[in-house]
Formats: structure tokens, C-alpha cells, sequence
């Protein structure tokens, strides 16, 4: 039989008065004994009903090829795919093997005693920056670590901000400690320092003011977890060197072994570009280790970024520390380091002091007669100009550097200086207007899948958010609801439900009843709107911002806190930005009044995108 397939009119027509919040709906018809075949599936976004079906594929693929030609990379590159799942451990080779994961732990120091989910959680954007809010935890099971490592990752609850638009100083700004970027997994970025350097006598911890700076790869590396990362003191779980299980996830020409939960480097060549894998704080990408083999051509080929850095052991022109000591810093260090320390040298190549164990035992080809792009792909700060998949008119942009094996070589993921000026880094609040361009947790809405169909029985799942609880109900025309299952668990970020019986020309939907507690990414503050305000009865003035907290009326019933908003208008026509309602029948937006906006006492709308509108007057421009 054919699938029927209702018209606009038609959908118009059905009664859908007060639909729940987080409200996903399909319809199944059954011809006899016959399997039902899949009919249509559509999710309510205010008055909006999103068809799937086959006669529209041609109008949704025109939409989105629109849509991609708006794109913008520091916006839409970020992996929100296991956003709306819960962070995990594993705590020791034991619980690895088994596969055995927690959501939860607790070491003295560090400790998670509610969930938390996984990375980016909000991203918002302005004509000059992009925000972005993460837990900091990774998407993939993070640890174990070696035996005796104390510390264990924690929610850092971070907005980090990076510029839209680019600056290449003359004059360069080395790394410092902490985070220096953010990558697509919201996990932290940091240089390929260990904290600690050469003072002239011993070893010490500081703020890198020394020239023989300790390598953390080659210090910490029996420390990092299989994804090659680990935490500090306060939980900061990051990346020195390549981030080879976040690259595992994005699908670059890396292996799982399911059997030891491990990584590695694919062993045949690779067929496609490296995905981006951060944003620096100057702005700038950085990928993984494959690119186009001519930095201007996307059809040249692809193959491996070979590092500009050699070990200073007399090859290739450098001097052979091991024969004439740490007398001399490469001249990389010596462009870059400004900071007045009298210079010192660095302790004789031994067992105890390694060659390699310092940045400064590593050189640049490029100052011993070698030519980027001929020689070797990547300059002083591990990048280069070139274009991208996701910047095909080019780019600056870094690459992580790994040996012909798979393993990591200095830099790693970014030199010891920026090639841009490092304007971004946290914040503690947006102090500007800003468009929301992702919302996660309980702002997701969930989305059934196609339905299956075997044996007389109806299988519905659908993207879920883990700690959620969810009901299913059926209705044949919308006349009313019919609860058919409640408290359905969902498996991580899928829920299911299987109905046992047949029922003819029936449309099931699918709604989040709550939330489980969890440990949030945090609650972004908006402190950009200068004035502040509120609805109804405040004011505010033409040509200025304002941030409005509104009070909606009690009809209709409020939603729950943080259900997803579709619109706030003022005076009809002002679009509100920086949207949040975190308290349950309040919500705040910012306001750009134009100079020339209509004075007088105006209203604000506020839209909820499961149906419920509020208006909200007086609120008087001025």
C-alpha cells in the first residue's frame, strides 16, 4: 500500500491545543495483517511542522545547501553529537577491560558527585566573537591513567571566546600555562610545556620564565589516558599532543580496539582531509595531521604534515647538544623569548636530562637553510597558510604533527608562540548582543527516528538526553491523547519503546516528563545590555541595549525551566538575543533598540517553540 501523507491544510485543521513541551510526533498506518510501512515523522517548533518525506527531498536539499553556504566554521564545527550524554571514566585498567564506566567519582580532591554531560553545552556568536560553554570533559570514556596519578577530571564549567576576525602581529606572543584553545569536544587546549623548566641549578615549577623548558609529552606522557590526555590539580582534563581518540570519534584515519579500548593511527594512507579539531585563542584552526599535499590545491592529494622541528643532535645543521652540551637555545627561542631572563645554560645530556627533554632541544629547519613546503609543510608555530575543506578560499591554519608511525613530535599540536594575536581566552560573561547558536541538555528537543515494524509490533526510538524520563502517547485524530508507556529510561542519548499491539491509522508522539539532577556547564551571564530592565512596566531608552528580565502571565500554564524558546520580539519587530528563561516563568532577553524605534508603550512576545505564546505589556520605549 502507499503511505499516506497529510497536507498542510489538512494538519491545520487537527486539533493540537496545548502540545507538551519536548514533543516529537509520528503516524503509522496498518493495512491488515501487513507490516505498517513508515508514513511521515514531524516535530513541532511553535506553529511549524517539519515534513520527512520523500516528496519534499528535493525543496529540504535546496534548503540545505542554502544553509551550508551560510555556514560559518568557528560556529557549526563544534561536536555536539554526544553533547546530551553523560561523562565518563575509567578509573583503572580493571574497569577498562571489562567496559565497565563511571558517571560519578570522588578522589578527595577532584570529584563529580552528580553527572555531568559530556563537552560543548552553548555556543553564542557576535559580529566579532564566538562563545562557547563546555564541561571540559570529553565525549569518548576518558582514563584510565598510570597507576599513582592523582588527579581525575572535573566539570570546569568554562566560556571561552574567540575572535571572528584575525590579527598577524610582527611581533609574537609565546604560550603560557593553562588553556590556550578549545577544542571541538569542548576539551582544553594546552601548550607542550610541563610548568616546569631549568632555573640554572635544578629543575623547578614557575611561570616558564627559564629558557630550557620541559617537554610535556616527553615528561607526562606515561601519564595521559589512551585519548592522550590527562587532568591537573583542579580537574582541567586537556590535550598536549595529538588528541587521537577525539580524532578517532570525527573519523580521521585513526583505529579502536574494542577489545583493549586503545587508539592508533591507521596504517593505510589517508583518503580524505584531516577534520578541525580546535579553535586557538587567536582564532586560528587547528587540524589533524592530514592535509592537501600543495597548500592551494584541494585536488592535489592528501598525505601527512611534515614538522618543521628536528632534535638537536648535529643532522640537518643543528648543534649536537649531546657532544657540546645545552650551551645555546635555538634561534625559535630566541625570537621568542623577550622576557629579559639572563640567558643560562641547561643541564648536560644525560640519562637523568634526556635529549628531547626540553622544547629548546628541539630546532626549526627553516633556520638552518630548508624551505617550508618543500623540505617540510609546517613554519616555527606549526602551521601554515592553505586551504581547508571548511575554508576553501584559505586559511591560516595549525596541524597536529606526528611522526610516519603515528607518534607525537614536537610541537605537537601548536608551536611555543602564536602566529596570531591570542585576543580570546575565558571569560566570565558575554558583556555584549550575541545570537544563540546552540543550546544543550534540557534545551534539546528529542527526534524520533524511523519507526520499526516486525512481527505486529511497533518499535519508536528517538535522540534522547541521559537522565531524562520520557512518555509515549497515541491518539488515531488528535481528538485527544492516549498515555501507552511512562518513566521510559533512555539508553545514554536513545530512547525506545516497543508497542506489543496492533493499532490501526494511529499517531504516536513523544514527550520528556523531566530531567534527573546533574551538574550543569554553568549559567552564562549576559552583562553587554548596559541598562537592565523589567517586564512588564519598565522602560528603556531609543538607540540603547537593554537587558530585559520578563515575568510571563500565568495563562497558559508556564513551561519548565529551560524549555527552548523560539522567539522574543519587542514592539514587534526588535528580535531579543541572549535568551534564557533558567528560572520557570521568567525570561531573559537583550534588546538593541533602534534610534528611530516607534516611543510609547509596546509589548513583548515571547514564543516558546512547543506552542505556548505570552505577551507581556506595557514596556514603554522612550
Amino acid at each position: 500500500m502507499k503511505p499516506e501523507v497529510l497536507t498542510n491544510s489538512q494538519l491545520e485543521r487537527m486539533p493540537m491545543q496545548n502540545p507538551p513541551q519536548h514533543v516529537a510526533v509520528c503516524r503509522f498506518i496498518r493495512a491488515s495483517s501487513k507490516p505498517a510501512p513508515y508514513v511521515s515523522r514531524f516535530t513541532f517548533h511553535v506553529s511549524r511542522i517539519t515534513f520527512h518525506v520523500s516528496r519534499i527531498t528535493i525543496v529540504l536539499q535546496i534548503l540545505l545547501l542554502a544553509l551550508s553556504a551560510q555556514a560559518s566554521p568557528q560556529t557549526d564545527n563544534w561536536l555536539t553529537t554526544y553533547s546530551s550524554r553523560y561523562a565518563r571514566i575509567y578509573t583503572n585498567s580493571a574497569m577498562q577491560s571489562a567496559g565497565t564506566s563511571q558517571t560519578t567519582w570522588n578522589n578527595g580532591s577532584q570529584s563529580q558527585t552528580t553527572p555531568a554531560y559530556c563537552g560543548i553545552q552553548e555556543i553564542y556568536s557576535s559580529t566579532n566573537w564566538v562563545y562557547v560553554r563546555s564541561t571540559g570533559l570529553a565525549s569518548y570514556i576518558m582514563g584510565p591513567w598510570s597507576v599513582g596519578f592523582p588527579n581525575l577530571p572535573a566539570n570546569q564549567k568554562t566560556l571561552y571566546r574567540f575572535p571572528l576576525s584575525w590579527t598577524v602581529p610582527t611581533m609574537k606572543t609565546s604560550t603560557g600555562g593553562g588553556t590556550i584553545g578549545i577544542f571541538v569536544d569542548g576539551v582544553a587546549m594546552f601548550n607542550s610545556w610541563d610548568a616546569f623548566y631549568w632555573n640554572g641549578t635544578t629543575e623547578t615549577s614557575g611561570a616558564g620564565t627559564g629558557y630550557w623548558n620541559r617537554d610535556a609529552y616527553v615528561n607526562e606522557g606515561a601519564t595521559f589516558d589512551p585519548g592522550y590526555a590527562h587532568q591537573q590539580n583542579t580537574g582541567t582534563y586537556h590535550y598536549h599532543a595529538n588528541p587521537i581518540a577525539l580524532r578517532y570519534l570525527l573519523g580521521d584515519h585513526v583505529n579502536y580496539n574494542a577489545t583493549s579500548k586503545t587508539y592508533s593511527e591507521a596504517t593505510n594512507n589517508p583518503s580524505k582531509h584531516s577534520p578541525l579539531l580546535a579553535f586557538v585563542s587567536d582564532g586560528f584552526p587547528l587540524y589533524g595531521p592530514y592535509g592537501y599535499s600543495s597548500a592551494s590545491n584541494s585536488a592535489s592529494g592528501i598525505r601527512r604534515m611534515v614538522s618543521g622541528y628536528v632534535v638537536r643532535n648535529g643532522q640537518y645543521g643543528t648543534s649536537n647538544l649531546t657532544a657540546n652540551g645545552r650551551t645555546t637555545i635555538p634561534q625559535w627561542a630566541v625570537r621568542l623569548y623577550t622576557n629579559g631572563t639572563a640567558y643560562h645554560s641547561g643541564p648536560n645530556v644525560s640519562t637523568t636530562y634526556p635529549l628531547g627533554r626540553y622544547m629548546e632541544d628541539n630546532d626549526y629547519l627553516g633556520d638552518h637553510g630548508y624551505t617550508q613546503g618543500v623540505d617540510f609543510d609546517l613554519d616555527e608555530y606549526n602551521g601554515r597558510w592553505c586551504v581547508t575543506p571548511e575554508y576553501p578560499t584559505g586559511i591560516y591554519a595549525y596541524f597536529v604533527a606526528i611522526a610516519a608511525d603515528g607518534t607525537p613530535v614536537f610541537p605537537y599540536n601548536i608551536g611555543r608562540g602564536y602566529y596570531g594575536s591570542p585576543t580570546g581566552g575565558t571569560v566570565t560573561s558575554i558583556a555584549q548582543t550575541v545570537a544563540t547558536n546552540y543550546l544543550g541538555n534540557t534545551n534539546l528537543v528529542q527526534s524520533l527516528n524511523s519507526p520499526a515494524v516486525k512481527n505486529g509490533s511497533v518499535t519508536l526510538t528517538w535522540s534522547a538526553i541521559e537522565g531524562g524520563s520520557y512518555r509515549v502517547d497515541a491518539t488515531s485524530d488528535f481528538s485527544g491523547w492516549t498515555n501507552v508507556a511512562s518513566g521510559i529510561s533512555p539508553n545514554q542519548n536513545v530512547g525506545s519503546y516497543t508497542n506489543v499491539t496492533e493499532l490501526d491509522h494511529r499517531f504516536y508522539r513523544v514527550v520528556r516528563t523531566s530531567v534527573a539532577n546533574f551538574d550543569s556547564a554553568g549559567t552564562t551571564t549576559f552583562s553587554g545590555g548596559g541598562a537592565t530592565s523589567y517586564a512588564p512596566g519598565g522602560s528603556a531608552n531609543r538607540g540603547t541595549t537593554v537587558t530585559v528580565t520578563i515575568t510571563l502571565p500565568t495563562t497558559p500554564p508556564w513551561p519548565p525551566a529551560n524549555a527552548p524558546i523560539s522567539s522574543v520580539t519587542l514592539a514587534g519587530s526588535i528580535s531579543g538575543t541572549g535568551i534564557s528563561d533558567s528560572t520557570q516563568g521568567t525570561v531573559i532577553a537583550t534588546f538593541t533598540i533602534p534610534s528611530n524605534a516607534s516611543t510609547g508603550a509596546q509589548s513583548i512576545v515571547v514564543v516558546f517553540n512547543s506552542g505556548p505564546t505570552y505577551t507581556v505589556s506595557p514596556f514603554t520605549i522612550n
